[in-house]
């Protein structure tokens, strides 16, 4: 099975992991990832729960008119109590936590939420159920937290080492990773496609922010 992870399009709000809709750019970054898909013989199309997933998820099908289903295990980490904060208020109340994080020292959770292993094992349990369906080929539409942690666990990374999977991962990109079905085995061919918009500047992610981390004073 081949399982084409997306990362959703840009969403309307730049505060920190709130369940918004999408912008007019992520509407468009939508509908260019359902035309590249198109290529790809689409069995099925998930996502998680959250707006910018499911909205995502449904452009993208609109192209290819398969089944449809939702999955809360492929939603985003928790972000717990930096929930719904700007970039400048992360970066002055939790600036020792943002470093770490930055720096990939140790796999603490944010605060009151996740890390990369709770995440991880969620979203593979989501992935195990799903090679076990009689799909060929599926998307999934995500968030990037989810496709780096999932590329860090299926590797055996250290899971501090997440950020290592895509500092900067393009909305809607397509990252790849192929089941074998007969030797149980996961395979990662690709991370962040983003071939399908990067003839579109407006659409790329350095005009809408590249999260919270902390930059060094020279």
């Amino acid at each position: 099975m081949n399982i084409y992870l997306v990362r959703h399009g840009r969403q309307c709000s730049k505060l920190c992991n709130v369940d918004v809709e999408l912008s007019k750019e992520g509407r468009e970054q939508a509908r260019l990832a359902g035309e590249r898909l198109k290529k790809f013989s689409i069995d099925a199309v998930y996502s998680s729960n959250l707006i910018r997933a499911v909205e995502t998820a449904d452009l993208i099908n609109e192209s290819l008119n398969v089944e449809r289903v939702i999955d809360p295990r492929f939603m985003e980490a928790d972000f717990g109590d930096m929930t719904g904060m700007t970039n400048d208020e992360l970066k002055e109340k939790y600036k020792d936590f943002l470093d770490q994080r930055a720096r990939m020292i140790k796999d603490t959770p944010y605060p009151g939420g996740e890390n990369c292993e709770m995440v991880f094992k969620r979203a593979f349990a989501a992935l195990e159920d799903l090679v076990q369906k009689d799909y060929e080929n599926v998307v999934v539409v995500t968030h990037g937290g989810v496709i780096r942690a999932l590329f860090t666990g299926i590797v055996g990374a250290d899971y501090a080492k997440w950020l290592t999977f895509g500092r900067q991962i393009e909305n809607c990109s397509i990252s790849h990773i192929m089941y074998d079905d007969v030797n149980k085995t996961y395979h990662l061919e690709r991370l962040n496609d983003y071939a399908h918009i990067e003839d579109h500047d407006e659409l790329l992610r350095k005009h809408f922010g590249s999260g919270f981390f902390v930059k060094k004073d020279k």
